[in-house]
């Protein structure tokens, strides 16, 4: 997942968005975040969000921190991304709740679309 990540991080920052939560495609991402106690890992996110127009999020490997901070967003009524590869079973608290947009991708091609698709739904592109 990481080479995705990087992928959708590098997407966004080439048509000139800024990407808050970089550092998911850090491979270096588990001994950084050792290095930082949890109420830090806590506010630094939080911040990210707080500052953020929106929330692009890859679910394929669950997460309860990423869900955290998909409802976190939803409390602030930023518009919300999950995106997944088919072959996932995403949970139904994702794809039951209307004010998340959901969707599918099997290449890096459809992927991009997806979020141009969701950024310009938002306003965002």
């Amino acid at each position: 997942m990481l080479s995705t990540y990087i992928e959708i991080c590098n997407y966004l920052q080439e048509k000139g968005h800024e990407v808050l939560s970089w550092h998911v495609a850090d491979p270096e991402l588990e001994k950084t975040e050792s290095l930082l106690t949890e109420q830090e890992i806590y506010v630094r996110d939080m911040e990210f969000l707080e500052k953020s127009d929106c929330v692009i999020a890859e679910v394929s490997t669950p997460s309860i921190g990423v869900g955290y901070e998909i409802c976190s967003a939803l409390q602030l009524e930023f518009p919300v991304l999950c995106l997944h590869t088919p072959q996932t079973n995403v949970s139904a608290m994702i794809r039951g709740d209307k004010r998340i947009i959901t969707r599918k991708y099997d290449s890096s091609a459809i992927m991009k679309k997806e979020i141009d698709a969701f950024l310009e739904l938002v306003g965002k592109s």
